[in-house]
């Protein structure tokens, strides 16, 4: 090779070679680490649906309201006494501060809080008379294993060692789901043999956590106390502590009230509905990803022309995200009673048709809610973030309270509905100068649109096979007429996910 192209301005020289060849290691990586972390959240979603639904068979009502409710206390519990730390863990391993300082911190932090809460929980258990919720006490243990764990796997999320961190994450349901629909063929499923599950399939994550930090990633998980350090960790991790208490609170406090101010029964008939609500919505999870980082590079571009100019790609996105959360409200509420009586043994079909109807409902404003967020949290807007999700906290508990005890999981669903509701328009409101007038129009048209093709298909045909594709067929017929879908959103949509 002559000597006079050796330098960086040739494509094919060794610097640009060597480039390449890193970029090449670098793509290579990227995709590795989101394969293992989609695979986390696919496997993980799968048995969390199959426990749920094992355990809605296996037990009457009035048992598996039991057991939510309890889930429900300890996960919102577990996830409060967190403060944020988990986050702030991540990133400071990210910036490469010395991981085995940080991640025993996070453990003398987890080991603190954790072990006085359980403490607590024990206390009660034994001095207060009437505390009748033993499956908090048995079930809090191992949940405490895995509280115990999440330093672990912070640590490996800090480290980007996501196949790792991978079988940290799934190792607990898997076991659980394994035993449970093993066991659930050859014996007579209990709540003691349940507790027992769920306690070893939580102790053997935490074992497995602690096993891999140490002999793989071969970093010591010793205690070292310094206080200065401690205080200086839960300081930079207080801003994100408020949003983690009222996200924790949102996601489940619903399940505690019913628990509380209305009966077993209606949380567990609750409980099945919003399940498939949550998975309903994973599509939304597919999207959320997409969006950060592109909403990023739009909102702090210097340019503010370039800013003006994406408005139109941000709306007919927002329109196409409207359409996927109308269709799919549309097909649930169809598909609703046949199928879930069907697979419920008649437990949670008819019964939870008001109910999934609401929460379906939901879907339009919580896909917003993630459009709206990722715009705020762009421009970093981090307290205007906080303020709405206490307003979203507020509303939700008020009429929770208000609701709940008249009108039990129905009740619980409108509060929900009302909540997000608020949260769409503080966010909308808050967002300003951004041209939303489309986007206004495509929250309101396309759940009509999906509403009105629903009733028509229901009203004059017969027959799950027939109702359900003529139904679509109608709601992009609607769709078209009114002006919710237009000839060239593939390519809009296409090029804004892959540019």
């Amino acid at each position: 090779m002559p000597p006079d192209r050796i330098h960086l301005g040739e494509p094919d020289g060794p610097v640009a070679q060597l480039n390449g060849y890193l970029l090449s290691i670098m793509k290579s990586k990227l995709i590795n680490d989101i394969s293992a972390s989609s695979l986390q959240l696919i496997i993980n979603q799968i048995c969390g649906v199959a426990i749920f639904y094992a355990l809605s068979v296996f037990f009457y009502k009035n048992e598996f309201g039991e057991i939510n409710w309890s889930l429900a206390v300890l996960l919102t519990a577990f996830s409060i006494l967190s403060l944020g730390i988990d986050q702030i863990t991540v990133k400071k391993i990210a910036e490469g501060l010395d991981p085995s300082k940080i991640l025993s911190l996070y453990f003398i932090h987890v080991l603190i809080t954790g072990g006085v809460f359980y403490l607590l929980l024990l206390l009660s258990w034994f001095f207060i008379p009437g505390f009748h919720h033993n499956l908090l006490v048995f079930l809090g243990l191992g949940k405490l294993m895995i509280f115990f764990a999440s330093p672990f796997k912070q640590l490996a999320n800090g480290l980007e060692k996501f196949r790792l961190l991978l079988y940290m994450s799934v190792s607990s349901n898997v076991i659980r789901c394994l035993l449970l629909l093993v066991l659930g063929i050859w014996v007579q499923i209990s709540l003691s043999i349940v507790v027992a599950i769920f306690v070893a399939g939580d102790t053997i994550e935490l074992i497995l956590s602690m096993v891999i930090t140490k002999k793989i990633l071969r970093i010591p998980w010793q205690l070292q106390s310094c206080r200065d350090g401690y205080f200086n960790l839960i300081k930079g991790a207080l801003p994100q502590a408020g949003v983690v208490v009222f996200t924790s609170a949102i996601a489940r406090f619903d399940w505690i009230f019913l628990g509380i101010l209305a009966s077993n029964i209606a949380l567990a008939e609750y409980s099945f509905a919003f399940k498939v609500f949550e998975v309903i919505s994973l599509p939304l999870l597919v999207i959320a990803p997409i969006l950060t980082p592109r909403f990023t590079r739009i909102f702090r571009a210097v340019v503010p022309v370039k800013v003006a100019g994406m408005e139109g790609k941000l709306s007919d996105l927002f329109r196409f995200e409207m359409i996927i959360a109308s269709a799919i409200a549309l097909v649930v509420n169809i598909l609703w009673t046949p199928c879930i009586d069907y697979i419920s043994h008649h437990k949670y079909g008819a019964v939870n048709s008001n109910t999934i109807f609401v929460l379906s409902a939901c879907m339009p404003f919580v896909y917003a809610n993630n459009f709206l967020w990722n715009i705020n949290f762009a421009r970093s807007q981090l307290k205007l973030i906080f303020y709405i999700f206490f307003v979203t906290f507020f509303v939700n508990v008020v009429f929770d309270v208000v609701l709940i005890p008249s009108y039990g999981g129905m009740g619980a669903a409108i509060a929900y509905l009302l909540a997000v509701f608020a949260q769409f328009i503080f966010f909308r409101v808050k967002t300003g100068n951004i041209n939303f007038v489309k986007n206004d129009l495509a929250i309101i048209i396309c759940p009509l649109d999906a509403l009105a093709s629903g009733i028509l298909a229901t009203r004059f045909l017969s027959g799950l096979w027939i109702i359900v594709p003529v139904s679509l067929l109608i709601f992009l017929v609607l769709l078209i007429i009114t002006r919710q879908v237009a000839a060239g959103d593939y390519g809009v949509i296409r090029r804004f996910v892959y540019n």
